[in-house]
């Protein structure tokens, strides 16, 4: 039975109400928004960044119902974009590619939302120029830069940010120093977060959940009088606290221990953008290093322990060809990618796995007609592959993409696009390595297909989307045994999955802000069956419906904004689930922030999360269609408070 908040849709109401009331002229409020020129492109930019003040990665994209964030813990949070699992997605930081697959039970991306200026999704069909392995489309999260912070005209400036939030008595505090000299730009940040357990809506205690974070962020650059600009850049996040025993779910038969978890995740890039361009040659070249280490101690009674590291050297070379109509990007890449575990105490042993790749590319963005805007573009990569035991494959691979976008009227906007996609072999999780792996004579590749279908109509201060997309993967490296449903029993195990769904939306924007609502329903399958978060390990998880809504107004002559959010997730029939289905939830936040008239450059926030106190888990959250497993809790109310002060 599918249920309904009278709580979520009063606010909404009330908000659109006011919308009537107000200038026609639109405004956008830093929305999220769905299509631009020739793709179905996700775009999270600073404004909205700005305005949400996220503190994990559920709350960055908390907007959008096509893209779900599992736990409620930071540390083992997944994204899911059209219901597909991150590691089928090309990630990259600052254009650094991450390779994060490290364990099933932790975080794949783990990244400081303070550190953001801005987060494009490319769902399902991804350009070239993303990279490879962008099997089911791309994410790319881009830092801060001095230009974001630096007020105009100032040569110096520096923030300083803390925070409280009532549950679990979290104290946050973060600095950042920024300038320009000469040439020369620089910006040092630095953040910790320490506070206690969590509780649920019912006042339970959520298992591992205390705060225990650092992160920083270090970037310089030289910008040349002929326009070139060299940059050097490097971001840390760490997090080091008792954490449930699989960092993922609250407790498996009743059992509710806790163990250490240490995971610390660094980027380094480098980047070098030339000067003296013309149409024909404008190129940028960037060399990255990355780096995810994750140390897990002995369970309750035991001494084994283990330390996995994923690494990833990458670099890329890309020129921009201007041409009449639009731009054509040309270029090659390659990454280096290693993984490996030691086991310590009891278990003490080594694995490895490395792949190296070698890419070209060709995208095409293009405005073929003053109503039709085209995307397409092709790569074609080389892959060695390494195994444990030495086994070595060597396999190459095309990849395809075609995407536009017709303007029928100004009002209305049809949206199409395809892509096919090869992705090697790709890495095992490094937690689950076995030396006495014995490797098979071959591993199929994995293959992709992805399709999707839009709408856009935009009349006065409306804007509507619709969009239906499928993706088809093959040969996904998930190391599952579906005789014994196990994992790591062979290096060779692969799965397929398909995943199909549509997301409609509503923005109504006017002179001061904006009400939205959007909804997007996700059906995935794995191997032809039914898809459950254990066999979607790697791959997906159920998802089925989820309703969002937000309202936001700013009311400058005061320097206040209020604004809610609200998320209706609705039952979903899961066999084997308790009472044989995942349970619905309803959830609504507020906050309201203040800049006072004679100091500017302060900003006062107050929030209250989870108003009505619901007692839920996140739908995208591991363990929910299980009765022997517990999973973790999303928080009950807490009560924020934040102070921003720029000098």
């Amino acid at each position: 039975m599918r249920r309904a908040t009278p709580h979520a849709t009063f606010i909404f109401i009330v908000g659109a109400g006011g919308a009537f009331a107000q200038a026609p002229e639109p405004f956008v409020l830093g929305t999220i928004y769905i299509g631009s020129d020739a793709t179905s492109e996700i775009g999270i930019d600073n404004e909205d960044l700005t305005r949400t003040t996220p503190k994990d990665l559920q709350e960055v994209f908390k907007s959008e119902p096509s893209v779900s964030v599992g736990s409620s813990l930071p540390i083992s949070q997944k994204i899911y974009v059209n219901g597909v699992e991150e590691n089928n997605l090309n990630v990259t930081i600052d254009g650094a590619r991450q390779n994060n697959r490290i364990f099933h039970h932790s975080a794949t991306t783990y990244i400081d939302p303070e550190l953001l200026k801005a987060v494009r999704v490319d769902p399902g069909v991804a350009p070239a120029d993303a990279g490879p392995g962008a099997m089911a489309g791309a994410i790319a999260f881009e830092t801060k830069d001095v230009n974001d912070l630096l007020e105009e005209g100032r040569s110096f400036g520096g923030r300083f940010i803390t925070e409280y939030q009532s549950n679990g008595n979290v104290f946050t505090n973060s600095l950042a120093i920024f300038g320009v000299t000469g040439g020369f730009e620089y910006l040092a940040f630095g953040k910790y977060a320490d506070g206690g357990l969590r509780e649920d809506g019912d006042g339970i205690d959520i298992t591992g959940s205390g705060t225990q974070l650092t992160s920083g962020l270090a970037k310089v650059a030289y910008n040349g009088a002929n326009g070139s600009r060299l940059e050097l850049s490097y971001e840390n996040v760490r997090d080091d606290a008792q954490r449930p025993l699989r960092a993922d779910f609250a407790g498996l038969r009743g059992m509710f221990a806790t163990r250490t978890y240490t995971l610390e995740r660094q980027n380094l890039v480098l980047s070098y953008e030339f000067g003296d361009t013309t149409d024909m040659w404008n190129p940028t070249v960037q060399i990255a290093y990355n780096s995810t280490e994750l140390y897990t101690g002995p369970m309750p009674g035991r001494t084994d322990a283990y330390s996995g590291e994923t690494t990833s050297f990458t670099g890329k070379f890309v020129n921009e060809f201007t041409v009449a109509n639009g731009t054509v990007k040309a270029g090659a890449d390659f990454y280096s990618d290693v993984a490996d575990i030691n086991g310590e105490g009891t278990a003490v042993f080594f694995a490895r796995e490395k792949a190296n790749n070698f890419g070209l590319f060709v995208q095409a963005e293009l405005d073929v007609t003053d109503r039709f805007r085209l995307s397409t573009g092709a790569r074609y990569d080389f892959q060695e592959f390494t195994g444990v035991d030495g086994t070595s494959y060597d396999n190459d691979g095309l990849s395809a993409n075609i995407s536009g976008d017709y303007d029928i009227s100004d009002a209305l906007t049809l949206s199409a696009g395809a892509s096919h996609n090869w992705g090697g072999i790709a890495l095992a999780e490094s937690f689950l390595f076995d030396p006495a792996w014995t490797y098979p004579a071959s591993i199929s590749p994995v293959t992709s297909e992805n399709y999707y279908l839009g709408a856009n109509v935009h009349l006065g201060n409306w804007n509507l989307n619709g969009r239906l997309f499928k993706t088809n993967i093959d040969n996904a490296r998930t190391l599952l045994d579906p005789a014994t449903g196990l994992f790591g029993a062979s290096p060779g195990l692969v799965a397929d999955l398909d995943t199909e769904g549509f997301e409609v939306s509503a923005d109504y924007n006017w002179s001061t802000g904006f009400a939205r609502i959007a909804y997007a329903n996700i059906d995935n399958k794995i191997n032809g069956g039914p898809a459950d978060s254990y066999t979607g390990r790697y791959l997906t998880t159920p998802l089925g419906d989820n309703l969002v809504l937000e309202v936001a107004n700013t009311w400058d002559p005061l320097g206040l904004t209020l604004g809610a959010d609200a998320q209706i997730v609705f039952d979903e029939t899961a066999a084997g689930a308790p009472g044989g289905k995942i349970g619905g939830f309803e959830v609504l936040n507020l906050f309201a922030e203040y800049t006072p008239r004679r100091m500017k450059n302060l900003t006062l926030r107050a929030e209250i999360d989870n108003v009505f106190d619901e007692t839920y888990t996140e739908r995208a959250t591991y363990g929910q269609e299980f009765a022997t497993v517990t999973p973790l809790k999303e928080p009950g109310r807490s009560f924020n408070l934040r102070a921003s002060l720029r000098f």
